[in-house]
């Protein structure tokens, strides 16, 4: 069986566990368990990590890929549950998408929370590349399938990737065929998911296809006063398609899509560490007749002051263009535009039940793309020449507003750290501060790659890129406060200066490796990449200092410079990818080894975000992927990612992370999961996966040295499906064990020591019913 992958369709393997160890002894069991099913055997994988259709094993790129049947196996539903999939890839976000959302690829990711970075993983949907991670956090609809690229990806995608790439791609319209597929969920949490699509057939040469989802769930994070919780969810989302072929050469897709989700989302989460102030927030707290969160961790209660809004809204537009020229040669166009707002009113700042801080921010991007790419055949080379300009326009709101406690708790915090008396600081109860941060961001690009002959069994592979990124980013502010004894004046943090800048970068990147097939089965390759992530400017309002760098507020203050440079990833990668046991058998393996030079580092100090350039700091490892048909019916998988060191480099200028480890990067993460696909009769077959996901100890952030312990996490699922695939039905369970963590910690604002933290979902269980007509 053939499974296609990327522009069309995409498949693959299921992610799975276990050291590399323990890599060699299963390869030894299952080819000595080669007479068991003669037939069984590994699923063939097209993916287009090369941009165009290749099988996965002879491809000369660490990848994974995986079908939407896959996704939905692992319940997959939207870029948080990624790791499900690969252990080399992570995914974490706390309190706003647009700043924290953060994809990681063997350990490499954007280092800390600011609203200025770019990801460095990028994310592509439909070829598109999107400027956040958090725009991937919404329920994915109506995906064909996922890829993954690890390691710096400059020479074959219109935006250049620094740590890899996610190929993310809708389920294509299909011609002369009326078709539709429903999807049912209920679950623990008040948990309901709807999602649908239908294929409608225009003629010969036309289709249109429509999918929606509408989804609820509470969140796990509850409030002990009144039994509701923090964090829920409903999501809305449409799409359209229409595909024409007008002739056999040339194919046209527009995929316009919508989505939608207002919440209470996104401050709820668990107190861990106590500072020194903890008993007085929970004297504030009963001041204002509620009970403070259980001090239980496991209890996963918290009490805010606040019931933060969000709403988030994603659209967009795309047109693929098509056009086979004859004797391998094809020309392919993407043209789109997007907007994406996060709107957040009523944040509880503070993150605790005592009324001191509040946010209200949003922040918007307008996104407009255009990629050229041409594929062709010279002699035995294939090649890919492309051009991308990209024009994005960010506008954010951030306003600061002291509740009715604020004054008391600055009282106490005064007196407290200086023997001040009460009322030494004002903090009355009001906005207090008020500015806008606009920015933008525009890029050009040209690349090649090529795939050369040298011989049959040998490959050369070549590739450059040319980028240009400028970039500006501003700080105004239309309001702070005139009093003197402000209580963030006489902590000398705000009010900081205004600024306007601007950045400008260009970088030549490419790539260079050999291929070699050694048999059918075995391919090894060796190659080197150097990837590129644009340097900026930091929009935040300390970006150019605290108060003690404004002239505004201090004579002869001098302001910091807002900019941040660019970052390189020097990347080399030896792989071999093999297939055994008459074809039941795959197992990949890659040893990498990457440097990086001036690493944007954002770090939250309790007051602060700022952005610096670690001047170096080395990752490299191995990673393995198996897969094992061991009967017609079972399936085995283990996965491992290794991380023999993933360290910066030392310098004073990144405090805490000088000569430290990555945050968020263990050193072993493993994948395993056995699948069942068992008929019982002609019309009937018994489905089951289980799986387990294993993470080792890690640091959870960049801005303090807390850690989390290594964990596992059990995920089952049991159903029965027609053999035709016409519907079924599952019954499910996620971290089946209940395990309970801290995901990502942070600094508590104004707080000292004291830490709260973002945690994992707790169990959660459900059915699923799917139909397709």
């Amino acid at each position: 069986m053939t499974i296609e992958l990327g522009y069309k369709r995409v498949g693959g393997s299921l992610a799975v566990m276990l050291a590399m160890a323990g890599t060699a002894v299963a390869q030894e069991s299952s080819v000595a368990n080669t007479n068991q099913s003669a037939s069984a055997h590994t699923e063939e994988v097209i993916v287009t990590a090369q941009r165009r259709a290749q099988n996965l094993q002879e491809v000369p790129v660490a990848v994974t890929a995986v079908t939407a049947e896959t996704l939905e196996a692992a319940r997959v539903e939207n870029i948080g549950d990624v790791q499900q999939i690969s252990p080399s890839i992570s995914f974490d976000s706390s309190n706003s998408a647009a700043n924290s959302a953060n994809i990681r690829i063997r350990g490499i990711g954007t280092v800390g929370n600011s609203r200025a970075f770019e990801g460095a993983v990028g994310v592509f949907v439909d070829g598109v590349y999107r400027t956040r991670a958090g725009q991937a956090l919404q329920n994915w609809l109506d995906i064909d399938g996922l890829q993954v690229l690890r390691g710096p990806q400059g020479t074959l995608f219109g935006k250049n990737t620094s740590a890899g790439a996610l190929l993310i791609n809708s389920t294509r319209p299909t011609l002369g065929d009326f078709n539709s597929d429903f999807e049912l969920t209920y679950g623990n949490y008040d948990t309901m998911l709807a999602r649908g699509a239908v294929n409608i057939p225009m003629g010969d040469r036309a289709a249109a296809r429509i999918a929606a989802l509408w989804s609820e769930a509470d969140g796990f994070i509850e409030n002990p006063n009144t039994g509701d919780s923090y964090n829920e969810r409903k999501p809305r989302a449409a799409k359209a398609q229409l595909l024409v072929e007008p002739t056999d050469a040339l194919t046209l897709r527009l995929i316009a899509d919508y989505s939608e989700e207002k919440s209470n989302c996104c401050y709820g989460q668990v107190d861990d560490v106590d500072g020194p102030f903890q008993p007085f927030i929970n004297l504030l707290t009963r001041a204002r007749g509620l009970n403070p969160p259980s001090a239980d961790f496991d209890d996963y209660e918290q009490v805010l002051s606040n019931d933060t809004r969000q709403e988030v809204t994603d659209k967009g537009v795309v047109l693929q263009a098509d056009w086979e020229l004859g004797e391998g040669n094809s020309l392919h166009s993407v043209t789109a535009y997007r907007s994406w707002k996060i709107q957040q009113d009523g944040m509880d700042a503070d993150f605790t039940g005592a009324n001191v801080l509040t946010i209200n921010e949003s922040f918007r991007t307008d996104f407009f793309s255009q990629e050229l790419t041409y594929n062709g055949t010279l002699a035995s080379a294939d090649y890919v020449f492309g051009a991308y300009f990209a024009d994005e326009d960010i506008d954010a709101t951030h306003q600061l507003l002291w509740g009715n406690q604020a004054q008391v708790f600055f009282d106490a915090l005064f007196g407290a750290q200086a023997g001040l008396p009460p009322g030494t600081s004002a903090a009355p109860e009001g906005l207090w501060s008020d500015a806008i941060l606009p920015a933008s961001s525009r890029s050009y690009a040209a690349f090649t790659h090529w795939s050369i002959g040298l011989s049959d069994p040998l490959k050369l592979i070549v590739g450059a890129r040319y980028s240009r990124e400028d970039k500006t980013g501003a700080f105004k502010r239309f309001y702070f406060t005139p009093a003197p004894n402000a209580a963030f004046r006489l902590l000398n943090v705000q009010p900081g200066p205004e600024y306007s800048a601007k950045q400008e970068d260009d970088a030549v990147t490419g790539t260079l490796g050999l291929q070699y097939q050694f048999t059918s089965d075995v391919m090894g390759y060796v190659s080197y990449s150097r990837g590129f992530k644009a340097g900026g400017v930091n929009i935040d309002n300390t970006a150019a200092g605290t108060r003690l760098n404004n002239p505004a507020e201090v004579v002869g203050a001098v302001p910091l410079d807002p900019r941040y440079k660019p970052e390189y990833v020097d990347g080399y990668e030896l792989g071999l990818k093999t297939e055994y046991a008459d074809g039941r058998a795959r197992s990949n393996f890659a040893a990498f080894y990457d440097e990086m030079k001036d690493l944007q580092v954002a770090q939250f100090l309790g007051t602060q975000f700022t952005i610096v350039n670690a001047p170096e700091a080395t990752v490299y490892g191995l990673e393995a992927e198996n897969s094992f048909s061991l009967t017609d019916t079972l399936t085995l998988g283990l996965d491992a990612t290794w991380l023999a060191e993933a360290e910066f480099g030392e310098s004073a200028s990144i405090l805490n992370l000088s000569g430290r480890d990555f945050a968020q990067a263990p050193d072993l993460a493993a994948n395993a999961s056995l699948s069942l696909d068992q008929p019982l009769s002609n019309s009937l077959s018994l489905t089951g996966r289980v799986a387990a996901t294993y993470t080792g100890d890690q640091f959870t952030n960049t801005s303090n040295d807390l850690t989390r312990d290594a964990q596992t996490e059990l995920n089952l699922s049991l159903g029965l499906k027609a053999s035709d695939n016409s519907w079924s039905v599952t019954a499910w369970c996620q971290n089946c064990t209940d395990q309970r963590y801290v995901i990502q910690h942070f600094n508590s604002p104004l707080q000292g020591a004291d830490a709260n933290g973002y945690v994992s979902a707790p169990l959660t269980y459900g059915l699923t019913l799917r139909m397709s007509f």
